[in-house]
Order: C-alpha cells, then structure tokens, then sequence
C-alpha cells in the first residue's frame, strides 16, 4: 500500500509540472554578491584644481526633477541611522552642525519623538520663539526646575508669563546663586529688569540684531512690538555656532535640520505629531523595505501632504526594489539588508546581498529610472562601512549619501553610556532588531505585533570622542581620496572614478606587513 501511494505522488508530481512547462526553481544571480572591502580606487589625474580646500562635498538628499534643484541639500552626504543607540536630538543637533542629518529613531513614544524633533528645531535660529518664561512673582525654585526641564538658561520675565507677553525683565544663571539663595526669593527680586535690558523693535533683519549683540557685548538680545511685547530673542551663540561650524545645516529661518524615523504601522498618529514639531523629513524605517506596506505608507503622505513631506522607503538590495519604491514615490530609497555590524538578518533569514553589489546594482536603476522620467531619486547606501575609505567606494559606485549606526554610536553625542571594559572606554550600542531594542515594527511582515526572534545584537564599539573631531578627520581623508582619483565634487567621483577588484592576497598586502609594530599609545 505504501508503495502503491509513493508511485501515486510522483505520478502527480510529473503532471503538475508537464503542465506548466516551465523551470520551477528559484532565479539564480551567478554574480557574486561582493563587500566594499573587496575593491581599491585606482588613482586618477590630480590636477593642480584638485586640493583638498576645494572639494565640494554637497549631495542631494530628496528627489529632484532635471534641471531643478532639490529641496534639500546636504552639505556634507552622511546620515545617523534610525537607532535608540545612535540618534537622539544631541546626536541630530551635532551632526547637522557639520553638515548631515540625523533620523531620530521611531521605536519609542510618539510624544518623546516629536519632543526630540523639537529640540533640535529649537537649539538653533535665527529668531527664537522663547519657550521658557515666567512671571515676576515666580520663584527662584520655579526659575531652577523651569531650567532643568527645558535647558534654557535665557528665561524671559513677561506680565503673564507667556512667550509674547509684555516684557518685564530677563533672568539668565549669572543672576543667582542656587545653592546658597533662598528657594523662595521672587524673580522681582534677582532679574535684569527691562530698564537695564538692551532690546531692538520689530521688524528687524537678523544681520542687525546681529550687530547689535556683537557692539553691546550681550549673549540675548530680546526683540520687541510697539506695546513691550515680547516676540523673539536673538542669541549669541548662534552667530558664533556658523562661525565655528561653516557646513551647518539650515533651513530658511536658520534652524538645523532633522529627520525623523518612521513604520509603517503607526504612521497616520505619528507623522501629523512630527511634522508639527517642525521634522524636515522622514524616512521609514525597515529592514526589508520592498513592500506593499511601504508602497501604502508613502501613498498615505501624499494624500494628506502632498510633496511638502519628503519620505525616504527602503531598505532595498536590488533594481526591482529600487525601482517599486521609486514609482510608489519615494524622495530617497536606502539600499542595504544585513550589512550593519550589529546586524544578522542574513545569518538568521538567508536574506541580503554584498553591499557593495547592491549599491551598483540600485545605482545603475537609479540612473536608467532618471533617463526614463527625468526625475532623480537618490540613493543611501546603509550599512557594511567599515573603513573610511569604504564611504569613498559607496559614494563612487553610486550613493548619493550614507547612512551610518556604528560610525556615530562612538561619540560623546550617541544617547548610550560611556563604559570602562578591560581598561578602555566603550560606548553600548545594540541594533533595533535585537531583544534590548525590541523595535518589532522595523522587522514587521505583517500580521501579529510581535518580534519573534532577533535580528540584531547587543554589543560595544571603542569610545571615540566628539563627532566633530572624529567627522572632520573623516571628510578630510574623503577629500584627499577625490584628489587622488582626481575629482573635487561627488558627481565627478561617480563618473570619472576608477574602481579595481582586489584579490585575498591583495587585501593583505595593503596594510602593514613584514614588519614587527611598535607599541601605540592610546
């Protein structure tokens, strides 16, 4: 009987496939899926134009159409990714000073999120909506908690206590001493009064009011209507902060720009709540970014929001993907499954491809899609950067920018702690797939809300220091590599680059060999 039904199942077997007449088996790609590490520049013509002062790091970071110029610009093409470990609002404020954009990650609150974006909107301006005020018959214990809560030192004395009301006085931390005035000393007593205040009238350009802090050696200066009111502040340091950091990212009323993450669950609570805290772009977040799921998700923004919004989609590793979220409309699409170093989908899923493959392979459709629509959709390339000169090889083969977890989880400005292990300080850093994150929505394939098993690890990365001293040495060896290869702008490096395939031997002959290192000092 048992044999009778065996010969009845491969009888079937034969029918089924006699009467498709087609290969069944899974498409095979013979190209071998490759990582940057595999690949050196080969040097170009460095001309005497081609100095390191003058290259021009500025790419794109939204879709644009031929002839026209994107909406936003980055100055210098990196991006902080989409992690709890990573990008906070002090992780977003530092590197949009010099130049990139932080994605303030969306595995938490709606409300921390949209606080964070805040943040960021209002460290830095050109007209400051002052946001920490009080009344004279406040206290010095409501002056102290009011700091505390919003880290305003500058708290504007108004009549009613709210940010644009008749302006009394001014309190900043050289008017008291906490520890040894009394708590309930009222603020009458201890502020600047307005007599002694310098302010400007309204209307004011902000190269005047410029000008008048750095003649009158003031830190605030408070901006008025006819009646007293208070309307702005101006400060100091945000005149100084564009000196010290040329590359910062602005927006038209001078605030540093920030992203924000997303998934594609909860998007329709969210993003209203980000965008009225001022986010200037959003990128869902996801390791597997071929989906319907995303395909709704940016179809839902530009009902309610049009073009205004811009949405990064992704992540994808191949043309196709590439390709479905374009025409689904996305204003960026990130490229890269499994590459990060805290990443193992590919070791869990079997799913990914080489980073480097992948960025050729999407940056080729990228160009085919821009030639077929005129519209140009820049890609991201995310994950598999170990080395600096990996950023060079992405941005040649074809990224537009880089979005980089490890790579900022080192500084003093990643939310993680700095730890002593061993004799050496480390930063934590764990990825949104792992059980401590537990960001199931990032790993969503639909159906339960649940994360069933881990995509992701809990680790350290050696302590680096300030992003900007790390950053600065970072675009400096960015720069010398594109004189090398004789470029001075990213659109040159990816037409004119010459890349080469590197043998295991090769990789070992191009670091130190043969010789016995001396001992470094840490």
């Amino acid at each position: 009987m048992q044999i009778i039904l065996i010969q009845i199942f491969f009888i079937n077997i034969a029918k089924f496939y006699n009467s498709k007449n087609t290969i069944h088996m899974a498409h095979i790609i013979n190209e071998i899926s490759r990582t940057f590490n595999e690949y050196l520049l080969i040097p170009g013509l460095t001309t005497k134009e081609c100095t390191p002062d003058n290259v021009n790091l500025r790419t794109p970071l939204v879709k644009f159409k031929k002839g026209e110029e994107p909406a936003i610009t980055l100055n210098a093409p990196f991006a902080s990714a989409i992690m709890q470990s990573v990008s906070d609002s002090n992780m977003a404020i530092a590197l949009a000073k010099n130049g990139g954009i932080s994605f303030i990650f969306g595995s938490q609150s709606i409300e921390s999120q949209a606080e964070m974006v805040r943040k960021v909107k209002k460290y830095k301006a050109g007209f400051v909506v002052s946001d920490a005020n009080l009344t004279p018959e406040a206290t010095l214990k409501d002056v102290i908690e009011l700091k505390q809560k919003s880290g305003y030192s500058t708290i504007g004395i108004t009549e009613d206590g709210t940010s644009n009301g008749k302006l009394l006085g001014l309190v900043t931390s050289r008017d008291y001493r906490p520890n040894r005035d009394p708590q309930d000393r009222k603020v009458k007593e201890f502020m600047t009064p307005f007599s002694k205040l310098i302010v400007a009238k309204f209307p004011i350009t902000l190269e005047e009011a410029n000008d008048i802090i750095w003649n009158n050696k003031i830190n605030a200066l408070p901006i008025i209507d006819d009646n007293q009111n208070l309307k702005y502040f101006v400060f100091r340091k945000d005149y100084d902060s564009h000196k010290t950091n040329p590359l910062e990212l602005l927006d038209s009323e001078k605030r540093l720009l920030v992203g924000a993450g997303i998934n594609t669950r909860d998007y329709a609570e969210r993003i209203p709540k980000l965008v009225e805290a001022g986010v200037d772009v959003i990128c869902m977040d996801s390791s597997d970014g071929f989906s319907e799921w995303q395909r709704d998700t940016i179809k839902w923004v530009r009902d309610n929001y049009g073009d205004t919004i811009k949405i990064g989609a992704g992540n994808v590793v191949d043309a196709e993907g590439f390709r479905y979220l374009a025409e689904a409309g996305a204003d960026f699409v990130k490229v890269g499954i499994g590459g990060g170093s805290i990443c193992i989908t590919r070791e869990q899923k079997g799913i990914g491809r080489g980073q480097a493959t992948a960025i050729i392979d999407v940056a080729a459709e990228r160009d085919r899609y821009y030639k077929a629509t005129g519209i140009y959709v820049p890609i991201c390339s995310d994950g598999g950067l170990v080395q600096d000169y990996h950023m060079v090889l992405a941005l040649a083969m074809g990224a537009d920018f880089l979005m980089m977890g490890r790579y900022f989880a080192r500084f003093d400005e990643s939310p993680t702690k700095k730890i002593m292990i061993n004799g050496s300080y480390m930063k934590e850093y764990w990825g949104e797939g792992s059980n401590r994150a537990r960001n199931w929505q990032r790993y969503d394939m639909g159906g339960a809300a649940t994360m069933k098993f881990e995509e992701g690890v809990d680790s350290y990365v050696p302590y680096a220091g300030k992003l900007k001293d790390n950053l600065t040495v970072t675009i400096d060896k960015i720069k010398s590599t594109m004189c090398s290869c004789g470029v001075t702008t990213l659109p040159q490096l990816k037409a004119n680059a010459k890349i080469t395939l590197v043998s295991s031997t090769g990789i070992i002959e191009g670091g130190a060999h043969d010789v016995v290192l001396k001992e470094q000092k840490q």
